[in-house]
This record gives C-alpha cells, sequence and structure tokens, in this order.
C-alpha cells in the first residue's frame, strides 16, 4: 500500500514537471516566433525605406539629367547664335560698303584732314582699328572718347553702333544693349539703326527673354521689310518658334 502511494506521488510529480517543460517549451517558442516577426518586419521596413530612398535617388538623376540636357541645348543654341555673330561681325568689317562705311570714312577724312591729331585719336583712327587692323579691345576706349569729345557730331551714331558691336561680340551684353539702344533712340535716320534692333532681339533671346526678342525681331520686319536685317530678323522668329 504504501509503495502503491509512492509510485502515485512520483508519477504526479513527473506529470507535473512534464507540463512545465512543455508549458516553457512553448513560451520560448512562442518568443522566438515573436522575435522572428520583429525582425521580419524591421528588415521589411529597413528594405522599404531604402526602396523609398532609391525612387528618390533616381527622380533625381532623372531631373539632374533633364536639366543637364536642357543645359546642354541651351548651350548648344548659344554657341550656334555665337557662330552666327562672329560670321556676321566678320562679313561686315570685311565689307564695309555693304553698311555705308566707305562713304562715312570718305566724309570723315574730309572733317578731319584740318586736324590729323583729332583723326589719330578720334572716328577715324577707332574705324581704321576695327576695319584694318582688328584691334577690337583698343577700338572701344577710342570710340568713347570720340563721343565724349564730339557729342554733336554726326557720326555719334555710327559710334554707338560699333561699340554696341564691339560689347556684343564680348558678350557684355549690358554695354551693348545701351549702346544699341542709343542709336535706335536717338538716331532715327541712321543706317545703323535696324541691325541695332536686330542685336537688341538676339541679345533679348540669349538672356532668355522670349517675348521681348520677338518683340525687337517683330519690330525689324514692320520697320524695314525687305532688308537683309528683315531676313535675318525673320530666321530667328523661326528659331524662337521651334
Amino acid at each position: 500500500m504504501k509503495l502503491k502511494v509512492t509510485v502515485t506521488a512520483l508519477a504526479f510529480t513527473l506529470g507535473c514537471l512534464a507540463s512545465t517543460n512543455a508549458y516553457s517549451q512553448a513560451e520560448s517558442v512562442a518568443q522566438r516566433v515573436d522575435r522572428l516577426e520583429r525582425a521580419f518586419e524591421a528588415r521589411q521596413a529597413g528594405q522599404a525605406r531604402i526602396l523609398q530612398q532609391l525612387n528618390s535617388l533616381q527622380r533625381e538623376v532623372s531631373e539632374l539629367r533633364g536639366i543637364t540636357e536642357s543645359h546642354a541645348n541651351q548651350l548648344e543654341q548659344i554657341l550656334e547664335r555665337q557662330r552666327d555673330l562672329y560670321q556676321e561681325i566678320e562679313r561686315r568689317l570685311a565689307e564695309p560698303q555693304s553698311t555705308g562705311m566707305d562713304s562715312a570714312r570718305y566724309d570723315e577724312a574730309d572733317v578731319f584732314n584740318a586736324d590729323t591729331s583729332n583723326a589719330e585719336t578720334g572716328y577715324d583712327r577707332a574705324i581704321r582699328l576695327v576695319l584694318e587692323e582688328k584691334r577690337y579691345d583698343q577700338a572701344i576706349p577710342e570710340f568713347q572718347r570720340y563721343i565724349a569729345n564730339n557729342p554733336n557730331s554726326e557720326y555719334v551714331g555710327n559710334a554707338h553702333y560699333w561699340l554696341g558691336q564691339l560689347f556684343y561680340v564680348q558678350q557684355n551684353y549690358t554695354e551693348a544693349k545701351s549702346h544699341f539702344s542709343t542709336v535706335v533712340s536717338n538716331h532715327a535716320d541712321s543706317t545703323k539703326r535696324a541691325d541695332c534692333i536686330l542685336k537688341l532681339g538676339m541679345i533679348a533671346a540669349l538672356e532668355g527673354n522670349s517675348t521681348a526678342a520677338r518683340r525687337f525681331f517683330e519690330q525689324v520686319n514692320r520697320e524695314y521689310p525687305n532688308s537683309t536685317e528683315s531676313g535675318m530678323a525673320t530666321r530667328q522668329l523661326q528659331s524662337l518658334s521651334n
């Protein structure tokens, strides 16, 4: 009888231990699963953040690529216009008779013959620096001195025109606009006026002001139809429309 009780008690104790171990093991498995789930979720969240960052970087790269392509196109347009400018200025410098410079120079020679020193430091000297010697940088102060010393001369308009051209080639558009605008506003009879309006339009286009550029080109066509400048203005208008 005593042995039976002992065996029963032992069996009960073992059963309790087994239940406790099973519960402990079940709890441990649940904890591990929970930890794994949390780790998986954290990894998923991290991957989502990385993916979001990658998408953001891709958008930035696309935007930068678009900006770069846009700037490249703008640069190419500027370079193309600059090439056109150099070709035009060289053509005009090589063929001064097409702009009326020959007759102007002959008239100036008559005016300056009485005073050779004035001829050397005035308009005649500046013109020779441009047309014959092609020393453009030195021509600028010569024209400026001529304007300052001879504000009422009939050649002041021409001097402003050439200063505008020289500053234009140097890409000093602020100074170029100032001199071209002076010719347009104050020298209505100047043979250079049409070209000054055209150049104001080209400067506006280079500066990205297409509205002003279009206005200047249309002004050339309106006021000087069938002229060389009108043909160039028409081509510039077509370029703006593309």
